[in-house]
């Protein structure tokens, strides 16, 4: 049980970065958790194109546009849809699927993302072992569909959750850059799991197999299969939906 103390402390910590953001203009508190990531590793640069998963309410868009200025290009992706921010292109719907893959792809016209951002989550369902599990899945997709998005040397940036996967998923990711690190903004919360994985440098070169959703799967079957139980237990479609957990 959380005692008063840690309570009074983390809403404290709560409301202070929510005020800021409303007092600067964001329309979240997590827009300073982008702003923490890029003074700590300058992930976008003037002129950049950037694309922004799971943007709303459209904090994270915000501060993107403001880096990339008036030379660059800001397009935000998410299930709910956006109020309008100068310099963005918002697209409603689900990143996973085809047709809004479709549009981000007319939307670029030809170009390539210097930067992909992604403070994306699924809906939570209370198990913890099942979100973490979901989260690191749908994760996964969005590194698979946005990869072969990405310019040579572009950056990458998700939000992870502690558990079980993780460790073998930064593994697979970190194969296709050269500088990746793990990152907690000042601006988290003091007991939230999340975790930002910042990518840097990417070489396309480098991994030549593709499906890197596929592959984390496969890895994670492997891995569960070594220590499973049961050997004969028929496998069952899963009855999960991922939506975009709504930001603070």
């Amino acid at each position: 049980m959380i005692s008063v103390a840690d309570r009074w402390a983390r809403d404290g910590k709560k409301d202070t970065w929510s005020k800021k953001a409303k007092a600067s203009g964001y329309r979240a508190r997590s827009a300073f958790k982008l702003k923490q990531i890029q003074e700590r590793f300058e992930i976008i640069r003037f002129g950049d194109a950037v694309l922004d998963v799971g943007c709303h309410p459209g904090g994270w868009s915000q501060v993107a546009v403001e880096l990339v200025g008036t030379k660059g290009e800001v397009i935000g992706v998410d299930l709910q849809p956006c109020q309008h921010v100068d310099g963005v292109t918002f697209i409603t719907g689900d990143v996973t699927d085809f047709e809004v893959q479709e549009r981000i792809l007319d939307s670029l016209e030809g170009e390539a993302f210097n930067s992909i951002i992604s403070d994306i989550s699924p809906h939570i369902t209370g198990k913890w072992d099942i979100d973490q599990s979901i989260s690191l899945s749908l994760v996964a997709e969005v590194a698979e569909f946005t990869f072969p998005l990405l310019s040579p040397g572009g950056s990458f940036v998700a939000k992870l959750f502690q558990g079980v996967g993780i460790e073998e998923f930064i593994q697979l990711v970190s194969k296709h850059f050269t500088k990746v690190k793990r990152f907690s903004p000042m601006s988290s919360r003091n007991a939230s799991s999340e975790v930002y994985l910042v990518c840097k440098n990417y070489v396309p070169w480098k991994v030549k197999e593709k499906n890197l959703k596929q592959r984390f799967e496969s890895i994670m079957d492997q891995r569960l299969g070594e220590h499973s139980i049961s050997t004969d237990v028929l496998p069952t479609k899963s009855t999960f939906k991922v939506f975009q957990k709504a930001k603070d």
